[in-house]
């Protein structure tokens, strides 16, 4: 995509993006409030609990249209040569992660002919897909906007943010470790990780807007390139 004075697509192409990221949030806030996934606890129940109840297609739509938007907006970056080959592998692993969570629904404890191989690829990709997009977005924040000081800091501000979400998360486990407790009971498990989850499209979105300065077209920044 070579980017000309006034031309419009990339602008374009980067708030479809936005609208897929938002499209899917909304939807899964929609789940909460028809039946009968309005009776899943926010607190306690993870996201993925969505996609075990008779909403499951509602649920896999939101996920698909984050996973669709995540990937137009990296791929408007890269075309513009604003992304760093390393945010593009962060960003893929996101992307992939987020459609191996559909594929492989989590494991359902309540059905006594529960199997474990799906439900293990989910919990494994749900992990990968947290960590790298704020991955993505911290080493790609510099090239993205390298004059825009706020919308950097504003973009990394939210990735950190997303870590620390999942820090909480890695806590409650060591924690449980020493005491022999059950990780997931320890914390409000729901609660954080809906709060990870929006801070991280938070982040995704924050990257993804448009800035008002010209993409550049000079070659593609590195990860080694100097700072």
């Amino acid at each position: 995509m070579t980017t000309v004075a006034g031309d419009r697509r990339p602008a374009l192409f980067a708030f479809a993006g936005v609208a897929a990221l938002a499209g899917g949030a909304a939807l899964v806030l929609l789940l909460q409030l028809i039946p009968p996934t309005d009776e899943i606890s926010v607190l306690r129940r993870t996201i993925s609990e969505y996609g075990l109840s008779a909403n499951k297609w509602v649920f896999d739509l939101a996920v698909a249209l984050v996973a669709a938007g995540s990937a137009v907006t990296l791929a408007v970056l890269w075309l513009q040569r604003r992304l760093p080959w390393i945010a593009a592998v962060f960003g893929a692993l996101w992307t992939i992660g987020l459609l191996v969570v559909v594929a492989f629904p989590k494991t359902d404890w309540t059905s006594v002919t529960a199997s474990g191989t799906g439900g293990t690829l989910h919990r494994i990709a749900s992990i990968v897909a947290f960590v790298c997009l704020p991955l993505a977005v911290l080493t790609a924040a510099r090239a993205v906007f390298p004059d825009s000081p706020r919308r950097r800091f504003a973009a990394r501000l939210f990735a950190v943010l997303s870590l620390a979400w999942f820090a909480v998360l890695l806590g409650a486990v060591a924690v449980a470790a020493l005491t022999d407790q059950r990780w997931w009971v320890l914390i409000p498990l729901g609660l954080v990780e809906r709060g990870l989850a929006l801070t991280e499209l938070v982040a995704l979105a924050a990257l993804a807007l448009p800035s008002r300065v010209t993409a550049p077209t000079s070659p593609r920044p590195t990860a080694g390139s100097p700072r």
